[in-house]
Parts: structure tokens; sequence; C-alpha cells
């Protein structure tokens, strides 16, 4: 199914209530009934989550433009933020000749990935295809398909461009995606993504920097683990300080050769709809979340 028509579908049955809808998601994806009432796995506590939680901060955070402020005003400066090439509201008002050879151009509300164009270089684009293609991603209703209540927010859908961001050490262009598993503002797992366009590799650590060799999700682990940055405790730092106000969030960062990079912040990894292996670790995971919600008083 084309995403044009999901988004239409999806559309059409937004008055459905999020229970029902969520319900009949899991079960598609996962081939199991989900309990919302009691929920036990990580996966079951995403759907809770989207269903029942609300933050008023959380689509801030989702928002791809505004989340900078939230950054700058958690962590006290702006030093790990992207470089921000331009902001506007429709495609048509970029600027492409003051741009480098090479940016990202992204919508604020995107999701899932999606919404991201790169650019390697500018004169190979065709500029009026760039613009249609842009503006045609803006106001898609994410919420709608996935109902991830923080996306709610996102009513102004806009344009941002970015710095190129590129690793000298990965031949395929890619970059390595640091991605901590917060819960309670403590961080508990990380997960490593390395060579998107290639080999892609997934490995996931505990609290202890110990590599869990037998834990997978979609994508083959690592052979051999690889070294982790030097100044991993200092991404650990500031994962714990952005994640602080929330019962869980993934901080998301990027490291190229000792520079930290801010990525995004993510409540509803993969929607919630992941089988790992050994399917152990969804309880693992789900055992963080409870004991998150049960410190901070929720009722569920």
């Amino acid at each position: 199914m084309n995403k044009k028509l999901k988004y239409a579908i999806f559309n059409t049955l937004r008055f459905i209530p999020n229970g029902i809808m969520l319900r009949a998601q899991y079960f598609v994806k996962l081939h199991r009934w989900l309990d919302l009432n009691k929920p036990q796995r990580f996966t079951e506590w995403i759907q809770w989550y989207k269903a029942y939680y609300r933050n008023a901060e959380m689509p801030q955070c989702t928002d791809k433009y505004l989340v900078r402020d939230f950054v700058k005003k958690q962590i006290g400066n702006d030093k790990y933020l992207n470089k921000l090439y331009q902001v506007c509201d429709n495609a048509k008002e970029i600027d492409f000749n003051s741009l480098p050879q090479r940016f990202v151009i992204k919508t604020t509300d995107g999701g899932n990935g999606d919404n991201i164009f790169i650019c390697q270089d500018k004169h190979s684009i065709n500029i009026k295809d760039v613009i249609q293609k842009i503006n045609g991603w803006r106001h898609k209703r994410y919420e709608n398909i996935s109902r991830e209540w923080a996306y709610t927010g996102a009513t102004n859908s806009r344009i941002i461009v970015e710095e190129y961001l590129e690793d000298s050490n990965n031949k395929d262009g890619s970059i390595d995606d640091y991605k901590f598993l917060c819960f309670n503002g403590k961080f508990q797992y990380l997960w490593v993504d390395k060579n998107r366009y290639s080999d892609h590799r997934r490995g996931f650590w505990d609290k202890n920097l110990n590599f869990l060799s037998y834990v997978k999700s979609d994508h083959k682990t690592f052979d051999t683990p690889p070294v982790l940055p030097p100044n991993i405790k200092e991404m650990i730092s500031l994962s714990e300080k952005l994640s602080a106000a929330f019962p869980f969030a993934r901080i998301d960062w990027y490291n190229l050769n000792g520079v930290i990079v801010f990525g995004e912040i993510t409540f509803y990894p993969w929607s919630g709809y992941v089988q790992y292996t050994p399917d152990t670790f969804d309880f693992e995971l789900g055992n963080c979340f409870a004991s998150a919600v049960k410190e901070l008083n929720i009722k569920l």
C-alpha cells in the first residue's frame, strides 16, 4: 500500500476510538492481543502511552523545529544542535542559492523516518520537483495512522533546512545513530545503528554499557560490538536531562569524531510494533516502564 493511500484510509478511520484501533493494529502487526489495562510488555506500554498519557511538553519535542528550544532550555545551551540554515512555511520560500552543496530538508511534523530529503549535490537536483515533493509532505496528520498523541500538536507544518552531517569513517554515507532509552530520567538501555545504507546492523547495551549480544529486533546485530565513543557518559548525562520530564523517552544523538549532535526525541519507538528476540526482552523493557509509572504515581 502506498503512503498516500495509507494516509487517506486512516484519515477516514480517525473516528474509531484509540482503544479499539490500537488493539486492532497491535493484533495485525504482532499477532497477539493487547492488554491496555494491565500492560506488561514494552510494546504494550507504548500503546498505553499513546492512548492515555498526556504531557504538554511532548508535542514540542516531536516538532523538529520547536524541539530545538526544548533542548536549549533543558541543557542550558545550543552547542549540541545541528546548524539550521532556514525555516519556512512553504518549500517555495527555500532560498536554494544560499545553501551549500549538501543539505537536508525536513518537515517539522514528520515521523517514523518519513519526510526527509537529503541532498548530496545541489547541482544535480530538480528544484521544482523538490519543492513539489516537500510541500506534498506537509500536514499529513501522522497521528491519524499511529494514534501517537504527541503529534497532535503539530498544527503548523513547517520546513527546516539543516546542515548535512557525514562521518568519514563510514563508506556508505551513513552516520552512526546512538539511541538512549530513558525511563523517568534514568538511562537504562542503549541501541546503536550503523551502516544504514549497506549492511545495517543494530545492537543493544545495558545501563552498564555491557553489549547484549543475545538481543535482536528487526535488523542483524553486530558480530563484534563497535567501540563506543569516549564521551559516551556525556551522551548519557545529556539524555537523562532531556528525558527527565517523561516516564519514557528515547533520546537520539550522533557522534562525529567526538562531536555530539542532537538527533531527536521519540516517545513511541517503532510505534510499539516490533518483535524482540528473545521475547523476554520485551518484558525487560516493560518492567522499566512499569517502574517509572509507579515512581511517578501515575494511575492506570
